[in-house]
């Protein structure tokens, strides 16, 4: 019979080493969301420090607004499951104005997580953001955004103004989140605002008929906003977004159109959370299965926000891969956040070649899914529309669709924890349809190409992890006359690579483990509108090492530089911005168009 103190020990060392393997995450799993509250440099740090994202100033930033507006003031503690918080909207009385930007400011201190955020008016979304993690010292950023191409919902009065920010607050994450919320007014036109509701339902007011001049309208809804706005989204409960949970998960609303309707934009606004928030380096379930692997996240590399009208695809957008200030290395969006961060970005669908099955007067359902999706996104939108004071109903063609196309190839090849993992997407699709109204008879076409590729690489037994993803979208908005004539035309080219190159090993203690990782992406955009070309190249290069415990970063160096550059009709603009370990070691900004990006 075998001595007991032997198998004690043997039963011992069998527990140190689950133990020590339980507080590691899977090497495979390289792509986190983390915090620093304990991280120890942070000590030497006396004062809140700023965060930022960098973009370019708007137009009308120097100018004085017109008027001033503060709408809300709130702190967000424990708010998870309760639902926004709430303010009254009135514009200010008194006041001539064309464009509008709302500023928020918000300021944390403590241990807390990154978390999303929203606005909504009348449960129509006007703004989607993050947050900084907080330090002991605490931080503050702030973020401005032009919003008069929600100039509808502004104008009108007694509506709910709407914040969401789920949070928590418990002996470990201490940080409570105050947002500030104030919207500037400019008179930038001198005669105020262009386009205000029609009396179209009991609750619109009636202003002078709309000028229907295609010649000298504009495409971009900032400087031709919709006269009316109508939200698709949630109840407001537990926030206005729906919650997307799987593939095969959708949401649906039924919305009806004024039969006076001669332009539809649908804005879509979606963030990913949860399992699928580093849904761009998801290897594929088979991956994870065989090899035993702990982690949710998988089910591939493909996500599609995926918008139909009565079941039929109208409209798709590949999100760009923002990454919040918890992601990847919190280290490296210090003090300069992530692209998109503070203002994600919002995805535009040209809807008008369809106004001839929308005009019927019956009610339409609007659905919204996210293909391969896992838990969870969310995701709203808003439904931007024209209409014709002069007449009571238009006429609109039934759409044409012409060449639709769309494909998605899936190969890999692994043994064991090392392996390639390929997907390539490719969507296109052109629609056009007329639109009869007092203005004329104008045909609309709509064409959209989208490109996807993304290729994930384990080696070193999994230990080092290489992400290459490349999207590519053009949409053109064309709109004829019934001469053929061309009246307005809109080009819109988007490309936005990503590449992650990350090695974890062990830590010098059996609870930690080291990261070290190497982060380029980056956004260029070229718009044309008629003759007027704008260009963007916004593009940010990281690197850094940490040890983590945990979710926790105990110490860890970081550098980050960034490149933004616009030039176009309004003038140029440029900053490059390097920073290190926490701190701007270089700031350059410049207005002087130069012969090249």
């Amino acid at each position: 019979m075998p001595s007991p103190i032997p198998l004690l020990l043997l039963l011992t060392l069998i527990l140190r080493l689950s133990a020590a393997a339980s507080s590691q995450p899977p090497l495979t799993d390289h792509d986190s969301r983390l915090t620093k509250h304990r991280l120890s440099h942070r000590k030497a740090a006396t004062q809140p420090q700023e965060h930022f994202e960098i973009t370019r100033p708007l137009p009308f930033s120097s100018l004085t607004p017109a008027c001033t507006l503060p709408i809300f003031s709130g702190e967000f503690g424990n708010t998870i499951g309760l639902p926004p918080s709430n303010a009254t909207y009135y514009p200010p009385a008194r006041c001539t104005w064309s464009n509008v930007v709302l500023h928020l400011s918000a300021a944390s201190a403590g241990d807390q997580y990154d978390r999303i955020a929203a606005v909504w008016i009348s449960g129509a979304e006007i703004l989607r953001t993050s947050t900084v993690e907080p330090t002991d010292n605490g931080v503050f950023w702030s973020v401005s955004k032009d919003v008069t191409r929600y100039s509808f919902l502004l104008h009108q009065s007694n509506l709910t103004l709407s914040v969401m920010l789920e949070n928590i607050v418990n002996d470990v994450f201490t940080g409570v989140y105050k947002v500030n919320l104030t919207f500037l007014y400019y008179d930038i036109k001198g005669n105020g605002a262009s386009n205000v509701a029609l009396s179209l339902f009991p609750s619109i007011q009636k202003s002078t008929p709309l000028n229907l001049n295609y010649t000298i309208s504009s495409l971009d809804l900032n400087e031709s906003p919709a006269d009316l706005i109508l939200p698709i989204s949630a109840t407001g409960n537990e926030g206005f977004w729906f919650r997307i949970e799987s593939e095969s998960d959708s949401r649906h609303e039924g919305i009806t159109i004024p039969l006076n309707t001669y332009r539809a934009v649908i804005e879509v606004y979606c963030s990913f959370h949860g399992n699928d928030e580093f849904w761009y380096s998801n290897p594929p379930d088979a991956y994870i299965g065989i090899n035993g692997l702990g982690t949710r996240r998988g089910h591939g590399t493909y996500r599609e926000v995926v918008v139909t009208l009565d079941d039929n695809v109208v409209g798709s957008a590949i999100p760009f891969p923002v990454i919040f200030t918890g992601g990847i290395n919190p280290l490296f969006w210090e003090p300069v956040v992530s692209i998109g961060a503070f203002d994600l970005p919002s995805y535009e669908i040209e809807l008008t070649p369809f106004l001839g099955l929308l005009l019927d007067g019956k009610e339409h359902n609007f659905g919204f899914s996210v293909s391969d999706g896992i838990s969870f996104w969310l995701v709203d939108a808003n439904l931007h529309l024209w209409v014709d004071g002069n007449v009571d109903k238009v006429q609109a063609s039934p759409v044409r669709l012409i060449n639709p196309s769309s494909c998605i190839k899936r190969e890999f090849t692994f043994h064991e924890l090392d392996g390639k993992f390929e997907v390539e997407g490719k969507r296109g699709s052109e629609f056009s349809g007329w639109v009869k109204s007092s203005a004329g008879n104008f045909t609309t076409y709509v064409e959209t190409k989208l490109e996807f590729e993304n290729t994930i690489q384990f080696r070193n037994s999994g230990k080092t992890k290489t992400v290459r993803q490349e999207v590519e979208v053009k949409n053109v908005v064309t709109i004829h006359a019934d001469t053929r004539m061309v009246i307005l035309s809109n080009s819109v080219e988007r490309k936005y690579p990503l590449t992650i190159t990350s090695s974890t090993q062990p830590g010098s203690r059996d609870d930690t483990y080291n990261k070290t990782t190497t982060l380029e992406h980056s956004i260029t955009e070229e718009k044309t509108n008629g003759r007027l070309r704008n260009t963007l190249v916004n593009s940010q290069k990281s690197q850094g090492w940490m040890v983590v415990q945990d979710h926790n970063v105990l110490s860890g160096s970081s550098s980050i530089y960034q490149r933004y550059s616009v030039r176009g009709g309004s003038g140029c603009y440029s900053r490059i911005v390097l920073a290190a370990d926490g701190l701007v070691t270089n700031d350059t900004t410049s207005i002087l168009c130069t012969s090249s990006l």
